[in-house]
């Protein structure tokens, strides 16, 4: 009886001890894979941000569509290389293909797929243009540009607009408004690409934009050089038609779902907003800043009468 007790006293023990080996050992492998995962996630991340840098990049480089490319064209901007969809002749075509032989421009034909894979557009429209980066500007090029005019400054500033189909539309606006330039964060926002002039429909020809590593230092030194700062804001206390908007005068379009950032806000020296009737409380990014920008050049030009 008592050899049988120690037995399974024996046995117990041994299993005791073998469990707790298992539990040790679960510890180590799930350890392991722990580190393995976060080392995987890591590796991940760093091919997601490699990804997004090689996509931006090849996005720097393309122009896309007739219009675009035909703007381009005539602007006499340096242009690498003209694809065009091969037996595609008609139109504009014509017309791109002769202006790229008569500036000694390489025009390259490929078949519908290869330039499918190209293009980082769907309405590429046959033909994709490769240039060299979008050349930014710094703000002191803008004024000069006002300078150069006669003219008082006259700026844009977007503050974290991040759809490039709005930016391209603001681009397009504040050119035919006669915006003397465009000032975009560096970080946290659309930058110029493919779809941002296609959008602008060659109005980024004609554009300066400077790219600042921050908004709100930007403010200030406009500020300085007597440049007034209106911000948009929907709880603003004055619709922007009962705001004087001429002058040197630098007009802030905030992002398109939060606004402008509150740094921004505080360096603003008033705010305007667009009053709203109906159910909707809200304009897209690239509708605001036209009916602002043109409020500000009728303004401009009855006080030139």
């Amino acid at each position: 009886m008592d050899h049988n007790r120690r037995n399974r006293e024996e046995r117990r023990n041994e299993n005791r001890r073998k469990g707790a080996r298992r539990e040790n050992n679960r510890g180590i492998v799930d350890r392991r894979g722990a580190m393995e995962r976060r080392s995987l996630n890591r590796r991940l991340e760093d091919k997601e941000e490699k990804i997004l840098q090689d996509f931006e990049r090849i996005f720097d480089d393309q122009i896309e569509g007739r219009n675009a490319v035909l703007e381009l064209l005539e602007s006499g901007k340096d242009i690498n290389k003209i694809y065009v969809t091969k037996g595609e002749k008609k139109g504009s075509i014509n017309k791109i293909i002769a202006m790229a032989n008569e500036n000694k421009i390489i025009v390259v034909e490929k078949d519908k797929k290869q330039m499918d894979q190209i293009a980082q557009t769907e309405n590429y429209q046959g033909v994709i243009a490769i240039v060299p980066p979008f050349e930014y500007v710094e703000v002191e090029d803008i004024l000069k540009v006002a300078n150069e005019r006669g003219e008082d400054p006259f700026l844009l500033i977007l503050d974290g607009i991040e759809d490039t189909h709005n930016l391209g539309a603001i681009i397009r606006t504040a050119e035919t408004a006669g915006v003397h330039g465009i000032i975009i964060p560096k970080r946290r926002a659309a930058s110029v690409n493919s779809t941002v002039s296609k959008v602008a429909c060659g109005a980024l020809e004609y554009m300066k934009i400077a790219r600042v590593n921050n908004i709100s230092d930007t403010i200030k030194k406009l500020k300085e050089k007597g440049i007034w700062i209106c911000g948009t804001a929907i709880d603003a206390p004055n619709d922007y038609f009962n705001q004087t908007l001429t002058g040197p005068l630098a007009i802030v379009i905030g992002n398109e779902g939060k606004g402008m950032s509150n740094l921004v806000k505080k360096n603003c020296d008033f705010f305007v907003k667009i009053p709203m009737k109906g159910k909707v409380t809200s304009l897209n990014a690239s509708v605001s800043t036209g009916i602002i920008l043109y409020e500000a050049i009728k303004q401009r030009e009855q006080n030139q009468l």
